[in-house]
């Protein structure tokens, strides 16, 4: 089998790299493999490997700069899934697309489910929106995983800020009234990995196609993701300069942002584990399990 895989250097594609690799042969690549902002480049890369499966974390997430550049944004987000859909289609290849919680308003009472209205705030998530939909029109065969506040030992995210500012302030401030569920990239590619084997063990058909909410179990807020970052941290015997009680919480509205934020970022995994049978871990154990990464542990 062989496996496309885009965006290698991001979070989700790093570990990509290494749950995918025992399932076949991995054509892995990224921006300087190929533009995916023109479709002929995108059109290109399909053909000459063609793939068996194509996993496509590639995104522009920069959720604060895309309201400047929403071509961009577009073009990645909206534009290459239905790209790649299109010609995955012809050969008959499985795609898996990630998205994501900002594809919602984040004013409703509860967890998320796939059926809800979508109403992004902002000019990411409406770009994410977008692919979603134009790879639903290119291709049955897909799989969508949404899912939220990605954590991983490669790139950058909140926790690694996170570290890095307690080991030089003794105070920080942080929303405390946006939730959601960290979710950790090796939580991802490690449900991928087993997407991928339930897909080549039962044939192309039938195979339980479609969207699918997948994040870690719990649910916290910014600031309380913090607290628990450096409470691990600290337990661990990092120096750092913050302690957990001197993050203070504050609310959205004294942290402005280019980009809005979803109040209520929690999605509702019932329908990926009843499908797939699969158990998600809490968010602290994939939290717990970057730290150790970030700080050479076995």
């Amino acid at each position: 089998m062989k496996i496309l895989l885009t965006g290698r250097n991001g979070q989700v594609g790093f570990e990509l790299g290494r749950a995918l690799a025992p399932l076949g042969e991995i054509c892995a690549v990224d921006q300087e493999d190929g533009d995916f902002t023109k479709e002929a480049s995108i059109r290109e890369l399909v053909r000459r490997v063609r793939p068996d499966v194509v996993a496509n974390p590639a995104a522009y997430t920069a959720v604060d700069r895309a309201e400047s550049e929403p071509s961009l944004a577009h073009a990645v987000n909206a534009v290459a899934p239905g790209v790649i859909g299109e010609e995955a289609d012809k050969l008959g290849a499985l795609v898996i697309h990630y998205s994501t919680d900002y594809v919602f308003d984040g004013r409703k009472v509860g967890f998320y489910t796939e059926e809800d209205e979508t109403k992004p705030l902002n000019v990411y998530g409406r770009s994410k929106r977008a692919g979603e939909l134009a790879l639903q029109q290119a291709t049955t065969r897909h799989l969508i995983l949404r899912t939220s506040w990605v954590v991983g030992a490669h790139g950058s995210n909140f926790a690694k800020t996170i570290l890095r500012l307690a080991a030089e302030r003794d105070r920080l401030k942080v929303v405390a009234d946006q939730w959601g569920a960290p979710t950790s990239a090796a939580l991802l590619a490690d449900v991928t990995a087993h997407l991928v084997r339930e897909w080549q063990q039962q044939g192309t058909e039938p195979f339980p196609y479609g969207l699918y909410h997948v994040v870690a179990g719990g649910e916290t807020t910014w600031c309380d993701y913090a607290r628990f970052v450096v409470a691990e941290a600290l337990a661990d015997g990092q120096s750092l300069k913050l302690w957990p009680d001197a993050i203070e919480a504050i609310p959205s509205s004294a942290y402005p942002t280019a980009a809005t934020r979803p109040a209520n970022s929690r999605l509702d995994t019932s329908k990926f584990r009843g499908v797939f049978h699969l158990s998600l871990p809490d968010w602290r154990d994939g939290v717990r399990y970057v730290l150790r990464q970030l700080w050479d542990r076995p």
